[in-house]
C-alpha cells in the first residue's frame, strides 16, 4: 500500500466526483448550447455545477466562469483584465508566485508592462503595507498567490485586499491551494478575480473556475463562441464540471473536519521529524499556513535523492511545484525567503489529504530517518 503525501500536486478523485461524472457522461452528453432536450439536460448539469462552486466560495452563480483549470484561469485573469486597460502600465505581484502566473507576467513584461515584485520575509509572508506602497497611479492589476503551493504559507489577504480596493485597482487571487482547505467568503473579501482547479480538491483534471466578480472588466482569452456569457469560448466540459461540483459539495460539508484532521496529521509529521532527524527546520510560517502542508529543510540531504528513495519505499512526496518538476534550479520561493540554493535543494514538501491517516504518517517516520542518514553519508 503506497503512502501519498503530494496532495498539493494533485489529489485522488473522490468517489462522489467520479459518480457525478459517470452520470454526466451517460445522461448529460448533449451540447449545453443546444436548444433541444439533450442540450437542456447538459445545460442544467452545468448550471447546477455553477451553483455548487458559487456556494462554496460565497459568490454569485453568474460570477463563475468554467475553464480548463487554474493555469487557464490565471492567464485569462492577467491577459483579459489588462486588455481592458489603457496602455502598458504596472502590475503588482509577489516574489513567490506560481509558474502559471510568472510565465504570463514575463510575457506581459516583454509587451511593455512594468512588473513590480513585492518581496516576502523569512516566513514567506507579504507585508500588507509593502503591497500598498507598491501601488502606483498606473497600476492596472494586482495578482497574488493566496496559499503558496510549495510552503503552504497563507498571505494576509484580509489585510491586503481592502488596501487594493481603496485604490480602485482590480485584485486577482490564485486560490488554487486554498479551496477546500480553508473557509472562503467572497461576500466579505474584496477580490475581483479568483482562480481554482478541480484536481486540487478531489475533482478531475482539466476543469477549473475563474470567478469574475460583478463589475470586473475582463476580455475573454479564448474566442470562438458565446459560451460562459461570452467570457470563455468553447463547449463546456460537462462531465468535468459535474466532478468539480461534487468536489465542492464535499468540501462544503467536510471543511471543519478537514482543517482539524489534516492539521493534526501535519503537526504529527513535523513533531516526528524533529524528534527523529537532527538538523531539520520548517520552511515558512507555522501559524499562517495551509492545514495540510509541511515544507522542511533537511540539512545535508539532497531533496531530489530523498524523493526518489522514498518513492522506492512506496511513499510519494515532492521537492516543490509539480509544474517545475525536473528543473535543475532551486526553488525560487525558498530563495525569495532568504534560503540559500543549497538549503532550497535540501527541502521536501509533504502535503496530506483525503485517505491519509496516522498509519501513513508513522510509515514515513519509520522510513525517512534512515534514508536521510544514508543521503547525508553520500553527500559527505
Amino acid at each position: 500500500m503506497r503512502v501519498y503525501l503530494d496532495h498539493n500536486a494533485t489529489t485522488p478523485v473522490r468517489a462522489e466526483a467520479r459518480a457525478a461524472m459517470e452520470v454526466a457522461l451517460r445522461l448529460h452528453w448533449g451540447n449545453p448550447s443546444s436548444v433541444h432536450a439533450e442540450g437542456a439536460a447538459a445545460r442544467a448539469c452545468v448550471e447546477r455545477g455553477r451553483e455548487e462552486v458559487a456556494a462554496l466560495l460565497g459568490a454569485e452563480p453568474d460570477e463563475v466562469v468554467f475553464t480548463a483549470g487554474a493555469t487557464e484561469s490565471n492567464n485569462t485573469a492577467l491577459q483579459g483584465c489588462l486588455r481592458s486597460a489603457e496602455g502598458p502600465g504596472s502590475i503588482v505581484s509577489s516574489a513567490v508566485e506560481h509558474p502559471s502566473v510568472d510565465a504570463p507576467l514575463e510575457a506581459l513584461a516583454q509587451a511593455g508592462w512594468r512588473i513590480v515584485r513585492v518581496p516576502v520575509d523569512a516566513d514567506g509572508l507579504l507585508d500588507p503595507e509593502a503591497v500598498a506602497a507598491a501601488l502606483a497611479p498606473d497600476t492596472a492589476l494586482v495578482s497574488l498567490l493566496w496559499g503558496n503551493n510549495e510552503t503552504g504559507v497563507l498571505q494576509p489577504l484580509e489585510a491586503i485586499a481592502p488596501r487594493v480596493r481603496e485604490r480602485g485597482i482590480p485584485l486577482h487571487v490564485d486560490a488554487t491551494q486554498c479551496v477546500g482547505k480553508l473557509p472562503i467568503d467572497l461576500r466579505a473579501l474584496p477580490v475581483d478575480l479568483l482562480s481554482l482547479s478541480a484536481h486540487k480538491l478531489g475533482g478531475p483534471k482539466g476543469v477549473g473556475t475563474l470567478v469574475v466578480r460583478r463589475g470586473a472588466r475582463l476580455a475573454p482569452l479564448l474566442l470562438g463562441g458565446p459560451q460562459e456569457r461570452r467570457r470563455r469560448g468553447g463547449t463546456e466540459n460537462t462531465p468535468g464540471i459535474a466532478g468539480l461540483a461534487a468536489a465542492c459539495a464535499l468540501a462544503a460539508r467536510e471543511l471543519p473536519e478537514r482543517i482539524q484532521r489534516w492539521g493534526a496529521l501535519r503537526e504529527r509529521l513535523w513533531d516526528g521529524l524533529r524528534a527523529k532527524i537532527p538538523r531539520v527546520q520548517r520552511n515558512g510560517s507555522a501559524k499562517r499556513v495551509l492545514c495540510n502542508t509541511l515544507n522542511v529543510e533537511i540539512e545535508g540531504a539532497a531533496g531530489e535523492l530523498l524523493v526518489q528513495a522514498l518513492d522506492l519505499e512506496g511513499i510519494a512526496v515532492s521537492t516543490g511545484a509539480a509544474c517545475a518538476s525536473g528543473s535543475v534550479h532551486p526553488s525560487h520561493v525558498l530563495e525569495a525567503m532568504g534560503r540559500t540554493a543549497v538549503a532550497a535543494r535540501s527541502s521536501l514538501r509533504l502535503s496530506v489529504g483525503h485517505g491519509v491517516d496516522e498509519s501513513a504518517i508513522n510509515r514515513v517516520l519509520a522510513v525517512l530517518p534512515d534514508l536521510v542518514a544514508r543521503a547525508r553519508e553520500a553527500e559527505s
